[in-house]
């Protein structure tokens, strides 16, 4: 029986819920598709996360992948991992947004497995500022918590953020950057409510992941616990994680994103089959809950306030988690 084919599954922190989930769809298409899932995790260093991958192109070709997939822990610094991975004939798949030298190395290589699977992450801004519209009809100030500066998917988020707000009353009164944790968001959201806010209350809080939604939440009610209902959205989506966070009312709502390294798994196992292999494939993102039903939920919770319903009809108050 011939050896299965070993494909290297390169992420960045396995102390991030997504980048988890990340490991577990790999592990999961791999499984199906007969394959060897190697999961190695950079700690969130650009440079440990080269060095894994060099070290593993750099092995007796016998115990050398047959593909890297690679979700990039800085916008920066992939591009020689990925020609050395082509130039030695290991595949190369991109997880993080798509990147210029993909283009150029899929001109140098046509026979080559150069391939990205990425999540629309200017979409998932997008979905974020309909979701904002929802819930504040009339207008308002928000604060953002974004994740690392150099990272291409808090651009493209951030992006489409202000291109789905554009005409809209809402404004953005700080961007804050939380490093896609819940510590790193909590710490972020106190430092600013102790020395900044002035008093100013936000009438929303748009997180780009649910971690920093949650750790956003928990500043809120240690901080300043009178401002405990400002409603808070997320992203990624996991069911386990920002779907459960809204099922809590932790969070209002988030959107869905879903797990690239599955699909990028899945574009090795065609490959490798001798299957067309397209150069992107995109995931869209999806709201939850659906607009709709964020849009009932919203005029019930003011009905509420207003003393039209009910209170007993309240939804649970946020805690932490």
């Amino acid at each position: 029986m011939p050896p299965r084919s070993r494909v290297l599954v390169s992420l960045v922190d396995d102390k991030q819920e997504f980048q988890r989930s990340q490991a577990a769809a790999a592990r999961a298409v791999g499984l199906r598709a007969g394959l060897d899932v190697d999961v190695v995790f950079a700690e969130d260093y650009p440079v440990l996360q080269l060095q894994q991958i060099f070290r593993q192109l750099g092995a007796p070709a016998d115990r050398r992948p047959a593909a890297v997939v690679a979700h990039s822990a800085s916008a920066l610094g992939l591009d020689g991992a990925a020609r050395a991975s082509v130039e030695a004939g290991i595949g190369w798949v991109l997880l993080s947004d798509t990147a210029p030298y993909l283009e150029k190395l899929r001109r140098e290589f046509p026979d080559r497995l150069i391939a990205s699977a990425t999540v629309d992450n200017r979409e998932a801004g997008r979905l974020q500022a309909r979701l904002l519209r929802v819930l504040l009809p009339r207008g308002g100030s928000i604060l953002t918590v974004e994740g690392p500066p150099d990272s291409a998917a808090t651009g493209h988020r951030r992006l489409g953020l202000a291109e789905g707000l554009e005409g809209a009353p809402i404004e953005v009164v700080k961007a804050l950057c939380g490093s896609w944790t819940a510590d790193g968001a909590e710490q972020a959201v106190s430092l600013w409510l102790r020395l900044a806010a002035r008093g100013r209350k936000p009438d929303a809080v748009a997180a780009q992941n649910d971690a920093m939604g949650l750790g956003a939440r928990r500043a809120l009610q240690a901080v300043r616990p009178q401002w405990a209902d400002v409603p808070i959205i997320g992203c990624d989506g996991l069911p386990a994680g920002g779907q459960r966070l809204v099922h809590d009312r932790v969070l209002t709502a988030t959107v869905v994103t879903g797990a690239t390294a599955g699909p990028g798994v899945e574009l090795v196992a065609r490959w490798l089959r001798g299957e067309p292999v397209p150069p992107q494939t995109v995931i869209a993102p999806n709201p939850y809950p659906l607009l709709e039903e964020l849009a009932r939920r919203s005029q019930l919770t003011g009905a509420i306030r207003a003393g039209a319903v009910a209170p007993s009809l309240a939804p649970p108050a946020a805690g932490r988690a």
